[in-house]
């Protein structure tokens, strides 16, 4: 009762006492809050210590002097109400809050991407109240103000590693450097810093140097208690989203492990092991350190279905029996999707020849009707298995980015044979390639090429934004307004009738060079 009365423009602001301040509520009535009543509750829970980053007297006087200018920005989001209530499950979150408000009230900038992210983007908004480190680094003026480069990202993991005290920490840095790092992706598109369709390359920057980074740890381990291969060496392939350089803040990690050894070596350690053993047991390491939880909490899942054999198969496979399999043994849709596959890292000379491997693989002449009949006979079975609720379940709809990707990699693999640069682990720079080479015709690369952008810039905020596919009747204004923008349109309806015109072309052309 003795601070001093708030205001704002729209007029003054009491979040004290008991009972509601009926100029308190039309005030927040003009600022655009739909529901006053449950606003101004919400502050004053707050200002009673009703969550735990408001037990602090000075957190209590900071946010005081803050209310005002954090109204305004919340107003000034797609839906005022859902972003207060998405700002006040955020602040239920924080461990403190003398840190943030403070950081708040001395950059208005930051206070209104909060707001924007509070009001259109739940899923980064959970992940900013539960690391506070997030918050530390959003100080750094570089951290907004540009995508971070592979060299950077090698950099800072490099310096993180050095610090930690022993392989349990290692894996604690990891996992905070690639958290704060995929928020930063998703922040600066939210602010507009950021283009969606930067966001694929910049997601993957981030994991290839998580697993570049990582493996020489995992190594040294393992090296401690069963010594090294003589003459061997271990390389990991990125397929899929990855491969393609097209990853989203929620992708998996597609890897495929392949070594290089004398087949009747053995481990120089106390603890001798076969080579096959050895390296399985760097690759089922190496695939916990990426994947297990821990105080950091977890980092990626690792999807290994597309290594050769599958899940029944060697979780790391030699050389030679990459060569075998996919010589004499794999099927259409495993050549399919090795047109993705991309080296990440190796040791000795063996990415040179994992690589030569696979351009051999994706170059050998397949028998045309039967390419065409099992690409065709997969994407059907892919249709009834992940039938599309909706044209927003961007990846399964018809004309969707499975579809696009079926085109492409069906057409990579009937042409490479004659034109090798035709290959490209990016869905669109092999369209593009494919046009240059007379495998697709204009008018179809660029409309297979404009849904493929479309579609993958909005699948971008989706999965920043939300965990789910979104059910658009009850999705905020703040998402709609996000989507809008990455689709270049002028509203929300005319991006429905661009996606739709879009996915029927795309289904068009699938049809004619994939019928069924």
């Amino acid at each position: 009762e003795r601070e001093a009365p708030l205001a704002s423009e729209g007029g003054s602001l009491v979040f004290t006492g008991v009972e509601e301040d009926p100029e308190t509520l039309e005030t927040l009535t003009k600022l655009g809050f739909k529901d006053a009543v449950h606003v101004s509750a919400g502050i004053r829970g707050w200002h009673h210590g009703r969550v735990r980053a408001m037990r602090n007297a000075r957190a209590r006087e900071r946010l005081t002097q803050l209310t005002p200018a954090l109204l305004e920005a919340l107003a000034r989001t797609a839906d005022p109400d859902a972003a207060f209530a998405q700002f006040d499950r955020f602040l239920g979150g924080l461990p403190a809050g003398i840190q943030l408000f403070s950081m708040l009230h001395a950059n208005p900038h930051l206070l209104r991407l909060i707001a924007e992210i509070a009001g259109s983007a739940p899923r980064i908004a959970t992940h900013l109240a539960r690391s506070p480190a997030t918050l530390d680094a959003l100080i750094d003026p570089g951290f907004l103000g540009e995508l971070p480069s592979r060299r950077q990202l090698d950099r800072l993991l490099r310096n993180q590693l050095e610090h930690a005290r022993d392989f349990e920490g290692a894996l604690d840095a990891a996992r905070r450097l690639a958290k704060e790092q995929i928020f930063r992706v998703g922040a600066q598109i939210i602010d507009g810093v950021a283009k969606a369709d930067e966001a694929g390359p910049a997601f993957a920057h981030i994991a290839d140097s998580i697993i570049a980074g990582l493996l020489p740890v995992v190594e040294e381990e393992l090296t401690a208690a069963s010594g090294t291969i003589e003459g061997g060496a271990f390389s990991v392939i990125a397929m899929g989203k990855l491969g393609g350089r097209e990853m989203t803040a929620s992708s998996d990690l597609d890897l495929i492990f392949v070594y290089d050894a004398p087949p009747d070596g053995e481990s120089t350690g106390t603890r001798k092991l076969a080579v096959t053993t050895y390296y399985a047991r760097l690759a089922q390491r190496f695939i916990a350190a990426l994947t297990a939880p821990t105080a950091e909490g977890t980092l990626y899942e690792v999807d290994m279905r597309l290594r050769p054999t599958g899940n029944k198969g060697p979780v790391a496979v030699s050389l030679e029996s990459f060569r075998r399999y996919h010589k004499t043994e794999s099927w259409t849709w495993e050549r399919m999707a090795l047109t993705r596959a991309r080296l990440i890292t190796s040791s000795g000379d063996l990415g040179p020849k994992v690589a030569a491997e696979i351009a051999t693989t994706l170059c050998t002449p397949m028998e045309q009707a039967k390419l065409l009949k099992d690409a065709r006979d997969m994407r059907d079975r892919l249709a009834a298995q992940f039938a599309p609720k909706s044209p927003w379940d961007l990846k399964f709809a018809r004309g969707g980015l499975v579809d696009i990707e079926f085109i492409a990699q069906y057409l990579q693999l009937n042409t490479a044979a004659a034109f090798a640069d035709v290959l490209s682990q990016n869905t669109v720079e092999a369209l593009e390639r494919l046009q240059q080479r007379g495998a697709l015709p204009a008018a179809d690369a660029q409309g297979l090429i404009d849904a493929a952008i479309l579609q993958g810039n909005l699948q971008q905020i989706l999965r920043i934004a939300i965990d789910a596919t979104p059910e658009f009747l009850s999705t905020s204004p703040g998402l709609k307004g996000l989507l809008v923008r990455a689709g270049n349109t002028q509203g929300f309806d005319q991006l429905e009738i661009r996606l739709a015109e879009a996915q029927s072309a795309a289904r068009q052309i699938f049809e004619r060079i994939l019928p069924a």
